[in-house]
């Protein structure tokens, strides 16, 4: 199987649940990925994987050619999800191309429909290594953790580090429904200055820092969590995949296509919709500061209470 995919982590995640869905189906199945370097770590564990093919994007699109070229050969099963002309030009048995994209479903159910399934849909998953999981271990240690994906692609989505600060405070207070955790921040190198507020006040002995960590060790160690909150981003899509509670906050952002996806999941987001800010003629994409005041300290503590008290009943 040839498998076309994107190069954002978030879409890249979601889209993940169709490789198991043909894992599933066609054991001893051998598959080349093709996507975007930032994505390229999620699938290094995948079964069955016999090549990645970094998709780096050229002047005239000559990136697709590349792929052409690299990928010329007989296929069982072709998937592209960028909807290139690739997929209708390499010879393959069965092809699954992405149509026109529909902003009125959730984005997994729109990929589910790509192969004809969706009741229910292949939910995401991702597949970690051992060394990843060793090194996890050795970051992590025992006892409860809450994760933490303070950071976003844009200021606009991100919620104020110091309202992170405060709600891991109280979660994690000798009152709180994680009480005494130590708490793990995770984010790309060049936003930890964004995190400052939460390195100055968080206690130290109970920090975690996982900024910068490759990928796969990234899910290794999210998976270890009791708990993940986080804006919108492929961090919270990561931890949604590894069946870890997960609560996504969001505001100018999809809530109903992109929420995070599966049983012990929520979202939560401002008073103002995502049409609500894009429609707003004030509205700037290229906005200096969080448009995410509308969620306050005490909603994101009850939307968490309430996750893990369903987590409880769940398991």
């Amino acid at each position: 199987m040839l498998f076309i995919t994107s190069t954002r982590i978030g879409d890249a995640v979601l889209s993940t649940g169709l490789i198991d869905h043909f894992i599933r189906r066609h054991p001893g199945l051998r598959i080349t990925i093709a996507c975007g370097a930032p994505a390229a770590p999620l699938f290094a564990a995948v079964p069955g994987l016999e090549r990645i093919h970094i998709i780096a994007k050229r002047r005239h699109h000559l990136h697709w050619l590349e792929l052409y070229g690299a990928c010329f050969r007989p296929w069982s099963i072709v998937v592209d999800l960028r909807a290139s002309a690739i997929g209708w030009l390499l010879p393959a048995r069965r092809r699954y191309i992405m149509g026109r994209r529909n902003d009125d479903l959730h984005r997994v159910i729109e990929l589910g429909r790509v192969i004809g399934v969706d009741n229910p849909p292949p939910a995401p998953r991702l597949w970690l290594d051992a060394a990843a999981r060793d090194a996890a271990a050795r970051m992590m240690k025992e006892g409860p953790v809450l994760a933490l994906g303070p950071a976003a692609n844009w200021i606009g989505k991100q919620w104020p580090a110091e309202r992170f600060a405060e709600l891991a405070a109280r979660l994690t207070a000798a009152t709180g429904p994680l009480a005494g955790a130590r708490i793990a921040l995770f984010a790309a190198p060049a936003e930890r200055a964004q995190l400052q507020p939460l390195f100055e006040s968080l206690p130290a002995e109970r920090l975690i820092d996982a900024i910068g960590r490759p990928l796969g060790q990234v899910g290794a160690m999210l998976e270890r969590a009791d708990l993940f909150i986080g804006n919108d981003s492929g961090l919270m899509h990561m931890a949604a995949a590894l069946q870890v509670p997960t609560l996504g906050l969001f505001g100018p952002s999809q809530i109903d296509r992109y929420r995070p996806w599966g049983p012990l999941t929520a979202a939560l987001r401002t008073p103002k919709s995502f049409e609500d800010h894009v429609l707003d003629p004030t509205y700037d994409h290229r906005h200096t500061g969080s448009l995410m005041d509308g969620i306050s300290v005490d909603m994101a503590v009850q939307a968490a209470e309430d996750l893990l008290e369903k987590a409880r009943h769940h398991g």
